[in-house]
């Protein structure tokens, strides 16, 4: 059974992306975009995530049951996050009295 092997020039514009999306990153935290600053960043760094975890994880050239346990895992996350969410803003936020 042989594997795929990315070559150095996959992996080399694979670092140039993750380079320019980290310059991104950084350019985009002095603009002021309101509340969409922090959905920007999580963008980009969900982008991010995505190529160190296809191209550096070889999840691109996996098969079969390692991406079902990484779908179930990201689906695992989803499903966690959306507890803490729903339960955040269910509450109503109580005023202190000043002191």
């Amino acid at each position: 059974m042989s594997e795929k092997k990315p070559s150095v020039g996959t992996y080399t514009m694979v670092f140039v992306a993750l380079l320019i999306l980290a310059a991104l990153t950084t350019g985009i935290a002095y603009i002021n975009l309101g509340e969409l600053n922090t959905v920007v960043a999580l963008a980009i760094a969900a982008l991010k995530m995505c190529l160190v975890g296809l191209f550096f994880m070889h999840l691109w050239y996996s098969r079969g049951l390692i991406r079902i346990v990484v779908l179930a895992g990201f689906f695992w996350l989803a499903l966690m996050v959306s507890f803490v969410l729903a339960d955040v803003f269910s509450r109503s936020w109580i005023k202190l009295p000043s002191p």
